[in-house]
């Protein structure tokens, strides 16, 4: 964990750099100069020498795409390609721990550590939590820390495929999920997942189940050419497997290469198919367990592993072994 002495700051708009309009607040460029003019303000803090980098347009992360974690990764990539030793990426929180799981699985191997923040606030308004969250991000950074993807918010460092934001309003936001995860820790990556390897746009769709859910709604969401698809199922994960239609349009879907994972709607909840029937029944389906991922990381690594070009079988294999602590306890 070696403290950062050349950081690349990366800039996606979000709330701590929003500015009021007419409409209210939205993203706005020029957050260089607020930040600097920040930092001359507070020589004492402590801060590794920086660089920025901005993706444009600046986003209200409510309207993050793939496209948009595409291109963050790859604008990581060339700064660490440059000889930048961290990357602090600014985001807007409404995403962020969407971002934050995907990149954990499109950077799987890069040699420098990734923090994302932001806050609830924008910057300069009294009481904001955004330099608090941004300089304290910097000082963890000239302090070091370890590779990989992490969340820093509200004074904490969290795992960035195990964060979910849990408030709307409230500074602490974001928690690390308190899920089991028994996972088998992957031996290897295969060269296919590895962060200098490219991706691409893969249609991904997640289903919470529900009572009431009839097989025809699941159909016409797998109608849509979806190649991966993410069930959200109650408890240990369990569905309307009484109806066997419902059951049917699973099976159909996977012998046709559809590639479905489950994860539990609990928030302190994991899969585990052979303690119920219902379970059963949805992994004699094709249905893979996703243990106790939550549904950020459960969609990012689905993005990733069909995103790197993996097939069906190879996608399912990687997809219930731990990849970067996402499904096992380090």
């Amino acid at each position: 964990m070696t403290p950062s002495q050349n950081l690349l700051v990366l800039y996606t708009g979000g709330t701590i750099g929003m500015q009021m309009t007419d409409a209210g607040l939205a993203p706005a460029s020029g957050f260089e100069a607020r930040l600097r003019a920040e930092q001359f303000k507070h020589p004492q803090r402590a801060v590794p020498p920086w660089t920025f980098g901005e993706l444009l347009p600046p986003l209200d992360s409510a309207n993050m795409t793939q496209a948009n974690w595409l291109a963050m990764r790859d604008a990581i990539v060339a700064g660490v390609d440059a000889g930048h030793d961290a990357v602090l990426v600014l985001h807007g929180t409404d995403t962020l721990a969407y971002s934050a799981a995907a990149l954990s699985f499109l950077l799987l191997g890069l040699p420098v550590p990734v923090l994302l923040t932001g806050s609830m606030q924008p910057a300069g308004g009294a009481g904001s939590d955004a330099w608090p969250n941004l300089f304290g991000a910097l000082d963890v950074l000239a302090q070091g820390v370890a590779p990989g993807v992490h969340v820093y918010f509200n004074g904490n460092l969290l795992h960035g495929a195990c964060t979910s934001k849990l408030k709307s309003e409230a500074f602490d936001a974001f928690v690390e999920a308190q899920r089991l995860r028994r996972g088998v820790k992957a031996e290897h990556l295969p060269p296919a997942l590895d962060y200098r390897q490219p991706r691409q746009p893969v249609t991904l769709a997640v289903q919470p189940l529900f009572p009431g859910l009839a097989a025809e709604q699941l159909r016409a969401v797998l109608a849509s050419g979806v190649r991966g698809l993410l069930l959200e199922c109650y408890g240990s994960g369990t569905g309307p497997t009484a109806d066997g239609e419902f059951v049917s349009v699973l099976r159909d879907a996977h012998a046709a290469g559809v590639v479905i994972a489950a994860i539990s709607q609990c928030p302190q909840g994991h899969v585990e198919f052979g303690i119920y029937a219902a379970g059963s029944q949805l992994a004699a389906a094709g249905v893979i367990s996703g243990d106790g991922m939550t549904r950020e990381a459960a969609l990012g690594k689905l993005f990733s592993l069909l995103g790197a070009g993996l097939d069906q079988a190879e996608t399912e294999r990687w997809f219930c072994l731990d990849l970067c602590g996402e499904q096992a306890d380090s």
